[in-house]
């Protein structure tokens, strides 16, 4: 684009740059959490190489869990300056690594288990996904309710030959889609609009890869995350609203495929 300095990026370039949508960007620029500094003699706006560092800065926070708002007291706040956020920044995703190496661990050794037909304790289960996790109870309720479907053969089917690689890149994707879901429900994304039917069909498909999933189907599981506190709760620690949110665009979508 003519008019652009050097040192200075326009929107779609720093999108390219960073590894975040356009979409995104334009949020973050509306709510004044990363505002670009300049602009073109056309009038364009453009970041600088202050504002590309605060937007790193931004998604390494996302990165680590943190709501947009407690990011913007974050990074605003007068008395801490750039330096200390990159030492805090730097010590919180250490812990997060160390844990993430646990986690690894304990998943293979989950994975051992399986494979000789053992059954990991609640404890055991605790120690890989968090102390938030059913565990035991939520799997004999889970085989209770739906073990004669012909969705919980395909799911016990489809995930007893699953790799390794192919668990993390489940817990990669879902993480991935979850954080979508939740910036779309703060950027204000109406449940019915395209935007909103694109995510309800990727949630779709993220459950396709245990069992197929129609539209029926994944309204109940819909109905089922407001009904179930575990996963009201599993979703509001993402973002307040969520659980409702991904239920109507859920139910939306459905109804428009008719």
């Amino acid at each position: 684009m003519s008019g652009v300095s050097e040192g200075e990026h326009t929107v779609g370039a720093v999108a390219r740059l960073v590894g975040v949508s356009v979409r995104t960007l334009h949020h973050y620029d509306r709510i004044g959490l990363v505002v670009p500094s300049g602009r073109t003699a056309a009038g364009y706006r453009v970041y600088d190489d202050a504002d590309i560092e605060r937007l790193h800065r931004v998604l390494t926070y996302r990165e680590l869990g943190f709501p947009l708002e407690q990011i913007a007291t974050l990074l605003d706040d007068p008395h801490v300056d750039a330096l200390a956020h990159l030492h805090d920044q730097h010590a919180l995703l250490t812990d997060r690594i160390d844990r993430l190496h646990r986690m690894v661990a304990a998943v293979e050794e989950m994975m051992g288990a399986k494979k000789k037909g053992i059954q990991l304790s609640a404890e055991e289960q605790a120690e890989i996904f968090g102390r938030d996790w059913p565990g035991d109870e939520y799997a004999a309720e889970a085989e209770e309710r739906w073990g004669d479907t012909e969705a919980w053969r395909q799911s016990q089917e489809r995930t007893a030959r699953f790799t390794k690689d192919q668990w993390r890149a489940v817990k990669d994707e879902t993480d991935a889609l979850e954080a979508r879901l939740a910036d779309a429900l703060r950027a204000g994304v109406a449940p019915g609009s395209a935007d909103a039917n694109a995510l309800a069909e990727e949630h779709r498909a993220s459950i396709n890869r245990f069992y197929d999933c129609s539209y029926e189907m994944q309204v109940n599981l819909a109905e089922m995350y407001v009904a179930d506190p575990r996963f009201t709760e599993h979703y509001e620690r993402i973002a307040d609203g969520l659980t409702r949110f991904v239920h109507d665009i859920i139910v939306a979508n459905a109804q428009a495929r008719g």
